[in-house]
């Protein structure tokens, strides 16, 4: 793969906002429990794949289920008319300056779903399940920050949808990666023949 000049940002909130999202007819979001490596994968490349997500893409069943095997880590589905239309998860991250900080580690709508309403409120719901994170999960300390990655890979409305729902960004890198020329689109993502 060539390499690419990606800009990642990072960014955060420290105080747990006021959020009032509704969901659109039709739409419902559900905890993903016990979600399998095979389902999250899923997830990752049906929504990324048009968006370059391609580091996971090679990771193998334990990698996906170390993952998801932290403790606290969560996913959240959000289904519109019966199918999956995007997901967040979530996953507590600590650090000496943050230690009791929970990650929105990947969020994002499938293409069909994007546009209708769906991103804001499941990425409401992604925060305000990451700020209760420590009262579903008794050995978890509460939320005192919730951050987020995204990068010029991403959606054009990534970057404005987290700041709109209350996150200040904290950090700006730029950086050469390897990354395909071109999105691999979510077929190709999820494993479809090209």
């Amino acid at each position: 793969m060539p390499a690419r000049t990606v800009t990642t940002w990072t960014l955060e909130m420290t105080t747990r906002p006021e959020l009032a999202a509704t969901l659109p007819a039709g739409v419902r979001i559900d905890l993903a429990e016990n979600i399998t490596p095979e389902f999250a994968r899923y997830l990752y490349a049906v929504v990324g794949g048009p968006w370059t997500w391609t580091d996971r893409l090679a990771w193998s069943r334990e990698q996906w289920l170390e993952d998801l095997g932290v403790p606290g880590t969560e996913t959240w589905v959000a289904y519109a008319d019966g199918a999956p239309a995007g997901y967040v998860q979530i996953q507590p991250t600590k650090d000496d300056q943050h230690p009791a900080s929970v990650e929105i580690r990947y969020f994002g709508l499938v293409e069909e779903a994007i546009g209708r309403g769906i991103g804001r409120a499941l990425l409401e719901h992604g925060i305000a399940s990451a700020w209760s994170l420590g009262e579903r999960h008794d050995d978890l300390p509460a939320t005192s920050r919730v951050w987020v990655h995204t990068c010029d890979l991403d959606g054009p409305a990534a970057l404005p949808n987290y700041e709109k729902r209350g996150f200040t960004l904290t950090d700006e890198s730029v950086d050469e990666m390897d990354y395909p020329d071109e999105p691999l689109g979510a077929w190709r993502s999820s494993g479809g023949p090209a």
